[in-house]
């Protein structure tokens, strides 16, 4: 079969389409990138054109299915358990300390906690253990995770909760045999999350590019890490600023460790590499 063109007219419409759903920016030099990884879509959905292809993304059907597909075609997703392990550590030592204080002088006994661009769990459900440890030494003080991505089909796996041996490798042995199931028979080889832990979760599609998050509760700490390494300035200027409004007073804000808090950093404090508190 023959590999179709990429013209010149439909790139800047993929470009300008990207940029105005999920903040990614392709300059023309990604063209021939852009290209070569779509192609591999083009096959599986047995399109011909590129045309065809963006018609089909730009539809309802397109929305819900092939939109996360396209934004993993431009951008590189990495998810692990325990991804960047020593913030963990800083929740632990410093955040979760911090709140338990404030939580037990107070009426807000529950921690709220927002796993922004959360792909297939891994990093809510290291939440969750996490949390889940602390927070037994904690009579009467609780948490919830709200974790998402823009994509329904990682959302779907991250409900799901079943991880292969390879997967679950940096969860430490007692955390494994304390929060995850290990898969028998037919199952051999993975694992599931536990349903205590599951239910602690809840999971929402949410585009970062949408007006307002939709979301009717401050948050105390958001995790948004290595997600907008891809937006302009501009773009991160302005999802910072929504990140800042959604968080709780002297909330906590995890990101990645090569993003910079593009105008808001003069209202948050550094506490720890890439781990930031709001002043106000």
């Amino acid at each position: 079969m023959h590999s179709p063109a990429l013209s010149d007219r439909d790139f800047n419409r993929f470009s300008a389409f990207i940029y105005e759903t999920c903040g990614i920016k392709l300059p023309p030099i990604k063209k021939t990138m852009l290209s070569a990884r779509l192609q591999k879509r083009l096959r599986q959905l047995h399109l011909d054109s590129f045309s065809a292809y963006l018609d089909y993304v730009l539809s309802p059907d397109g929305q819900a299915r092939e939109l996360c597909h396209m934004i993993d075609v431009v951008s590189t997703n990495k998810t692990d358990f325990f991804r960047e392990a020593k913030h963990f550590d800083v929740m632990t030592s410093l955040v979760l300390p911090d709140y338990v204080q404030r939580m037990t002088h107070s009426a807000h006994k529950t921690l709220r906690i927002w796993s922004a661009g959360c792909s297939s769990g891994e990093e809510p459900y290291t939440m969750a253990m996490v949390l889940e440890e602390f927070f037994s030494r904690y009579p009467g003080l609780d948490y919830s995770i709200f974790a998402t991505d823009i994509c329904t089909e990682v959302l779907a796996k991250a409900e799901e909760a079943i991880y292969s041996d390879d997967v679950v490798a940096p969860v430490s042995a007692v955390f494994r045999n304390k929060y995850l199931m290990k898969g028998k028979g037919a199952h051999k080889g993975f694992h599931r999350v536990v349903p205590e832990l599951r239910r602690k979760v809840e999971f929402r599609r949410l585009n970062f590019m949408d007006r307002d998050f939709g979301i009717d509760r401050k948050m105390d700490i958001i995790f948004c890490r290595n997600v907008i390494i891809y937006f302009d300035r501009k773009t991160q200027c302005a999802l910072f600023e929504k990140f800042y409004r959604q968080l709780s007073p002297k909330g906590y804000l995890f990101t990645g460790h090569s993003e910079t808090l593009e105008g808001i950093g003069d209202r948050m404090d550094r506490i720890a590499a890439a781990v930031y508190r709001c002043r106000k």
